[in-house]
């Protein structure tokens, strides 16, 4: 692909990097060869939850909030942090438990819409057609 005398700013325009990305690889492939620029696993800390851990707590969320004992059937962080511990005994912070729900999970944020429950569509389409045009026109 590149000639072996080809500069760091060569490869880098070709590549889409900067200059010094190639130089960090080019001495790693001088010191380690191929197998020292093979992506590495993630480092840091390991998740509070395994696998099972979150595939049993997806379960527990699935079956809804009234079946934890909940009033409505909403879920908000605090309530999903507690299935959380009494599913897995983890406790976690409303941080941790937002990284798990969008991140592990892949659920998204979802506000209920918020209505009167009184609500009649078709006295508001009424009041649309004809008492609206009276208002708007005037006496």
């Amino acid at each position: 692909m590149f000639e072996e005398g080809a500069s760091n700013a060569e490869i880098a325009r070709a590549v889409g990097v900067c200059a010094e990305s190639v130089r960090r690889w080019r001495r790693v492939w001088e010191q380690d060869g191929a197998p020292g620029l093979r992506r590495r696993s993630a480092t840091g800390r390991p998740p509070k939850l395994d696998e099972t851990q979150v595939e049993m707590v997806r379960a527990a969320l699935e079956q809804g909030a009234q079946a934890h004992g909940f009033e409505a059937d909403l879920w908000t962080l605090e309530r999903v942090g507690a299935v959380v511990e009494r599913v897995t005994g983890v406790a976690l912070s409303r941080a941790s438990v937002w990284r798990l729900l969008t991140g592990r999970l892949g659920w998204t944020l979802q506000r209920p819409e918020r209505r009167a429950v009184e609500r009649d569509e078709s006295e508001i389409a009424r009041w649309i057609a004809h008492e609206w045009p009276r208002i708007k026109k005037g006496p």
